[in-house]
């Protein structure tokens, strides 16, 4: 199936080779915005005295785009029109394939049979695609024709539709015609927050719902065991193999920490929770709930019999290691990379294979070609004391597998190399090309006020892990991509009069230990402790726990916290430390800073 491929969710959540149009556009979300010019120089003034940045705006000169921010403000906008928008109709965002992750079971089926697609699935791919070729010719009035208008609100000619989600007054949420990217709009900081969780759930439910399982190493129990779900579940919980206990602690850690802050992030984050709980209760009344529920054995297509689980706050943790897994892990291979130097000392001396193994590092190249004009800047250089020498004896190592007990179809070594591939596959797209910004200072610019175009690089999926939105509330005034699942705010995007984006390096943040063992082989020294190794694992058959999610309130949260398989004899710190099965004498463990 070119689009979808529902009974295997993950293992075909990377997009399908056959779909060329895919293929020949970035999987990028472009927010090209800036600070943009204010109504006046008076109201500059204001904002200067008050430390705020000055507004910006493209090359264009300043009376036309003074000209445009009063368009823009007019009351023909619907939606945000309280919103002060310093954009000017000059800020454009595009994130392909489309806004529409979801298909019903009746869409899925004419796709498979006739090729036709939901709306707003794959109509950001043309545009973004003839941007390869047609850039030579691109003007200020063009981009609009490869991007979306990213301006706050939709013009009432442009209202493709306009929900109250589950009967609620206090919030709204406007799509529009080109791309149907919802714009929420709440008079409340609660309704806002459910509208996200509403509009959220209305594009991206399965994918959302993948994820969790995919954090909790349960995808096969959910999707389905194909090697290719056995592969991605395993690779993504062994880079944080949290319990339920664990999940909880890091919300519970929220009240504890951030006082009044930490109320407010976990308010929304539960009003949110509502809103993607409400559309679940309302899809399946309907039956319009995505499709692959009915193709995978949760939901009966006769009798609407099966269950879609609620949300908890615990899921939001879960999915958020997923998306940290993808974009933020790095570094592990310190083992590895002792038994290679070991390899080359023993071809070509000490000292001469020492030079040659560091030759093939990343660490900081003098020879490497400068993109900092004025000086260096200096990458994952040796510390002056470097405390890990340890290296393993020759011959020494012998890799634990990472999976025990194989059973069935997924016994066999095709099951295993498929597992592996489809690990390879979706990490690799992910990290395929390079986030990439460009900011131009005002002083290079006609205007005199800055620009900026980001381009953070996501991968090939379809759907896609980012969604678009605009959310205007109490407290909250933005538009742009967040994460599905995880998108109570905007993550990438401008606010009113500011625009920001994101990276990731790959930086070595997760380290392997040499550690001396005690009493037996399962048990190591922890200072000056003998502590017992810590076992992560995740059998194949039945269901994660649904406990019942924590109001905002510190006493409510900490009396949420479940019972957890990690031995209470250890100390905390060095159990969140482990990664290594006590069913082998470990040589090292691996920890995050």
């Amino acid at each position: 199936m070119l689009w979808r491929t529902p009974c295997t969710a993950l293992d075909r959540l990377r997009t399908p080779r056959r779909f060329r149009e895919f293929l020949a556009a970035a999987s990028i979300c472009v927010l090209g915005a800036g600070l943009l010019v204010p109504l006046s120089p008076a109201a500059a003034a204001e904002r200067v005295s008050a430390g705020l940045a000055p507004a910006a705006t493209g090359a264009e000169p300043a009376a036309a785009v003074r000209e445009s921010t009063a368009a823009g403000t007019a009351s023909g906008t619907v939606g945000a029109t309280a919103a002060a928008d310093h954009c000017g109709g000059r800020c454009s965002d595009i994130l392909p394939p489309g806004q529409n992750g979801h298909a019903t079971l009746a869409q899925i089926l004419l796709h498979q049979a006739f090729g036709t697609r939901p709306a707003h699935s794959g109509d950001r791919l043309g545009p973004y695609a003839n941007l390869a070729t047609g850039y030579p010719a691109l003007t200020d009035a063009k981009i609009n024709e490869f991007f979306g208008d990213a301006s706050f609100g939709v013009p009432a000619d442009q209202v493709a539709s306009t929900l109250k989600p589950a009967g609620r007054t206090d919030v709204t949420i406007v799509r529009d015609k080109k791309t149907g990217v919802p714009h929420i709009t709440g008079t409340t900081r609660y309704g806002t927050e459910f509208g996200a969780g509403y509009a959220a759930a209305q594009d991206r439910l399965w994918l959302m719902d993948v994820f969790r399982h995919v954090g909790r190493g349960r995808l096969t129990p959910f999707a389905g065991g194909d090697p290719a779900n056995q592969g991605l579940e395993q690779q993504f919980w062994r880079n944080a193999p949290y319990t339920e206990t664990d999940l909880q602690e890091q919300i519970d850690r929220v009240f504890e920490t951030n006082g009044a802050r930490g109320d407010q992030a976990l308010a929304d984050a539960n009003a949110y929770l509502d809103g993607i709980n409400a559309y679940i209760d309302a899809s399946d009344g309907g039956r319009y709930f995505p499709g692959e529920y009915v193709l995978t054995g949760h939901k009966d297509s006769i009798t609407n019999a099966g269950t879609i689980e609620h949300f908890e706050l615990t899921d939001l943790v879960a999915l958020a290691s997923v998306i940290g897994a993808l974009f933020g892990s790095g570094g592990g291979g310190e083992v590895n990379n002792a038994i290679s130097l070991l390899a080359a000392q023993s071809k070509y001396g000490v000292a001469e294979g020492t030079k040659v193994w560091e030759s093939f590092r990343m660490r900081n190249d003098p020879e490497a070609v400068r993109t900092v004009h004025d000086g260096s800047f200096p990458y994952a250089t040796r510390p002056d004391d470097p405390q890990g020498r340890a290296l393993p004896d020759p011959g020494s190592v012998t890799e634990e597998p990472l999976v025990h007990d194989r059973t069935g179809s997924a016994a066999g070594a095709t099951a295993t190399r498929t597992s592996d591939s489809a690990t390879a596959s979706a990490l690799g797209s992910a990290r395929r090309g390079m986030s990439n910004a460009l900011v131009v200072s005002g002083e290079h610019t006609a205007s005199g006020h800055p620009i900026a175009v980001f381009g953070p690089q996501t991968g090939y999926f379809a759907p896609q892990l980012l969604l678009l939105q605009e959310l205007q509330g109490p407290g909250i005034s933005a538009r742009g991509a967040s994460f599905a699942g995880l998108s109570m705010y905007v993550e990438l995007g401008r606010g009113q009069d500011y625009a920001w984006s994101a990276t990731t390096s790959g930086q070595d943040v997760i380290d392997a230990y040499a550690v001396e063992l005690c009493q037996d082989d399962h048990h190591y020294l922890y200072r000056g402790t003998c502590t017992p190794w810590r076992r992560s694992s995740r059998p194949t058959p039945g269901s994660r726990p649904s406990p019942t999610r924590p109001r905002p309130a510190p006493t409510a949260c900490r009396s949420g916290a479940r019972s957890t398989a990690r031995s209470r004899t250890a100390p905390r710190s060095a159990a969140r430390r482990s990664r290594t099965p006590p069913c082998a004498p470990p040589t090292c463990t691996r920890s995050t800073p």
